[in-house]
């Protein structure tokens, strides 16, 4: 079993080319400008709001009370699953724009955290997820911190995934 999720030596990738590594870091300066100008991406950012609102549902099958974390858990479940197809097929530009998108995804859930008290975000509807969330734990007055810890880590995703490419591609030469 792999216990090293990126292990340099064990990662025998199929080499990035210069066009994808481009193409990830394009990818990735992209998603951090616009959540910077305007808070989201527009058309990523209506994919996954579609993954987030299927996941209630869904998980409301098994769990009327765990129905609230259906969304942020589909939201982050298929950036991870892509990754994890990728990492397994030795993609290394696949692995790390699915990265990427999960970076992203990490932003919106951490403006969505951010906003659990204040709740100024347009809803598609029902209740705001993370009040409720963190209401529960006892911690909805440290939502701006919690979000910002989570941006944060958005943030080193994004920008260790294309670091990451790079020196795949630069050992390889």
């Amino acid at each position: 079993m792999d216990n090293n999720f990126i292990s340099e030596e064990q990662f025998d990738v199929r080499l990035p080319s210069l066009g994808a590594l481009l193409a990830v870091i394009a990818f990735g300066a992209l998603c951090l400008t616009m959540h910077v100008l305007q808070g989201w991406v527009p058309v990523l950012d209506s994919a996954n709001l579609a993954l987030h609102e299927a996941g209630h549902p869904i998980i409301g099958l098994f769990s009327g009370r765990l129905m609230f974390y259906g969304g942020t858990l589909f939201q982050l479940a298929f950036p991870l699953a892509a990754a994890w197809h990728f990492r397994r097929s030795d993609h290394a530009a696949g692995f790390a724009a699915t990265l990427v998108w999960l970076g992203e995804n990490l932003l919106n859930v951490a403006r969505y955290m951010a906003d659990a008290r204040a709740q100024v975000l347009p809803l598609v509807g029902g209740d705001h997820d993370w009040a409720e969330i963190f209401g529960r734990w006892g911690v909805l007055h440290l939502d701006t911190g919690i979000a910002w810890l989570i941006r944060s880590l958005g943030i080193f995703l994004v920008v260790g995934s294309c670091f990451w490419l790079f020196r795949r591609l630069k050992l390889a030469k």
